[in-house]
């Protein structure tokens, strides 16, 4: 959300924001071919982060953005996992209140991970999946990133109640572009022992 809540955002611009968001996932998720869904779904971020009023950059940040800095796609970072419930843990954040209601247990390149999953209550819930890695203040955000916000539609699919968890999509939270916006960061018990090459990159 913004730092400055007393800015409230423009009506049209937000709900076209939301609905191309939402229209990018399920693209994404219609497409059999994960490396190909990521190429579309990066260069359709890209201009919506480039270019639209809604984008978490300033006017004159967007002039001067060439995209985003990604690593590669590499498949071994790519996984399914099927949640199960966890016991709640309240998490309270100045962006909020989090709970803690599932647990994601999943093997990424032969080694068994875990990830909390939140319960979001500012706006309706949704499974959140922050999670933080050894990369974090080298060559990605040193708060984190991102992976499923099912609440603003970032949701990667799956079926009978499995979960895509495809690192290849993992993003920086709007804090990461401007200062203006604060963010939900990773908790600790979101943080990965390993490096996660695969996603968004520092900028």
């Amino acid at each position: 959300m913004p730092l400055d809540e007393d800015v409230l955002p423009d009506v049209p611009t937000l709900l076209d924001w939301r609905r191309r968001v939402a229209d990018l996932y399920h693209e994404v998720r219609a497409d059999p071919d994960p490396r190909h869904a990521w190429e579309h779904w990066r260069a359709v971020r890209d201009g919506l982060i480039g270019s639209h009023p809604q984008s978490p950059l300033s006017p004159g940040g967007r002039a001067g953005f060439r995209g985003s800095p990604f690593y590669d796609y590499d498949p071994r970072y790519r996984a399914t996992a099927v949640p199960a419930p966890a016991g709640p843990a309240e998490l309270r954040i100045p962006e909020g209140r989090f709970t803690r209601f599932a647990r994601v247990e999943f093997q990424l390149d032969g080694r068994a991970l875990k990830l909390d999953g939140y319960w979001l209550h500012g706006y309706g819930g949704g499974l959140f999946l922050p999670f933080g890695d050894t990369t974090n203040g080298t060559t990605t955000y040193g708060g984190g990133r991102y992976l499923l916000d099912t609440a603003k539609g970032a949701d990667l699919g799956g079926d009978d109640g499995s979960l895509v968890l495809d690192f290849n999509f993992a993003y920086n939270p709007s804090c990461s572009y401007d200062a203006r916006w604060v963010c939900p960061l990773a908790p600790p018990g979101n943080r990965l022992p390993i490096a996660v090459e695969a996603g968004e990159r520092a900028s």
